[in-house]
């Protein structure tokens, strides 16, 4: 585990340094949302985000446009994970609840980054715990690999014990990503950003779209 641990840290501190990067040399001055950022980072990220094809709790295909129909907060996990994921989904979940009592609806997406053992079934019963809107989506292994590459994402199975080849770890990302219809992928939030913050900062991306 704290192996896990360290590989995680390290891939999230290099996503980190690797998304700023992209924010700050791929976009231009005029930052329409600028005044809704926590850091110094310039947005306008064209190089995060974009099309992918992937299948949901029902089995349906769906693309990214039918998920992003309206502001959507995507984060890639898998339902096996024993800590983080379902702590960060449900912060995320808690964020989108917070919002939705103030009059905004955005809806709450989780890519799951192990297609062989998260069924939409599996999805399904994941995400309902945690919101009844939660959207959760899988795929083929090429479908996912296409999605996470797309949010410049990382993940890797670790190598199971033999004779347990079903009880692994994934190392992944665990950034969550904030996505608007009109602009695509706008904001990503860390882990230690909690859901009263986060709702603060949806909210003002969302009004000055």
């Amino acid at each position: 585990m704290t192996r896990l641990i360290a590989i995680a840290a390290t891939t999230a501190v290099i996503l980190l340094i690797g998304i700023t990067y992209y924010m700050t040399t791929l976009s231009g001055d005029d930052d329409q949302f600028a005044q809704c950022r926590a850091s110094s980072v310039a947005g306008g990220a064209g190089q995060i985000g974009g099309p992918f094809t992937l299948v949901d709790e029902t089995g349906k295909t769906v693309t990214d446009k039918d998920v992003i129909d309206k502001p959507a907060l995507i984060y890639f996990g898998y339902t096996f994970c024993p800590d983080i994921c379902p702590l960060d989904a449900a912060r995320n979940a808690e964020a989108v609840e917070i919002l939705e009592s103030r009059g905004t609806m955005v809806k709450p997406v989780f890519i799951s980054i192990d297609p062989a053992r998260d069924t939409p079934e599996m999805l399904a019963e994941f995400t309902e715990y945690l919101h009844p809107r939660m959207v959760g989506l899988t795929g083929t292994q090429e479908q996912v690999k296409a999605a996470s590459q797309a949010y410049r994402t990382f993940y890797q199975a670790q190598k199971p014990a033999e004779g347990e080849e079903d009880l692994y770890l994934v190392d992944h990302t665990t950034m969550s990503y904030l996505t608007l219809p009109e602009h695509g992928f706008v904001e990503f939030f860390r882990r230690d950003v909690t859901a009263e913050q986060m709702a603060d900062r949806i909210q003002c991306f969302i009004d000055a779209s």
